[in-house]
């Protein structure tokens, strides 16, 4: 439960940096102290939001090239968020199992996205995987 409340939070964080521009340490900063997030939920929200937005021109290039028929600047914000902490996590998170995070993404986009977001973020993500197999491999 608690890495599913740190995703909340950095899928917010991220929201927070896509749309004022903050880079990620004023975010975190301004999330922290505005909403006080209790500690457990910290560390990991922080480690998905400096990881995503260290590696986001690599994970957006895999995001563009693996949504058939969508640019990145089409996809609602929130997706773009949800899905950018998802390959984030698919690629640099080895001890997280693919299924498990394909199943996180699918459930954030529910809960913050449209109603059709969850479909949404699956099609992309199964895209990512089978479009690169070995990023699977890395998460057996």
């Amino acid at each position: 439960m608690s890495r599913r409340k740190s995703r909340e939070l950095a899928v917010q964080m991220l929201y927070l940096v896509e749309m004022t521009g903050y880079k990620p340490d004023a975010a975190l900063t301004f999330y922290m102290n505005n909403f006080s997030p209790p500690d457990e939920f910290r560390a990991f929200a922080e480690t998905l939001v400096r990881g995503t937005c260290e590696h986001c021109k690599e994970i957006d290039k895999l995001i563009g090239k693996t949504a058939t028929n969508w640019s990145l600047s089409r996809i609602t914000p929130v997706d773009r968020c949800i899905l950018r902490v998802a390959v984030f996590e698919i690629i640099h998170c080895t001890d997280i199992p693919y299924k498990v995070t394909l199943n996180e993404a699918i459930e954030l986009g529910k809960k913050f996205g449209t109603e059709k977001s969850g479909a949404f973020i699956n099609g992309v993500l199964d895209n990512v995987l089978a479009k690169h197999p070995e990023l699977e491999k890395k998460n057996r």
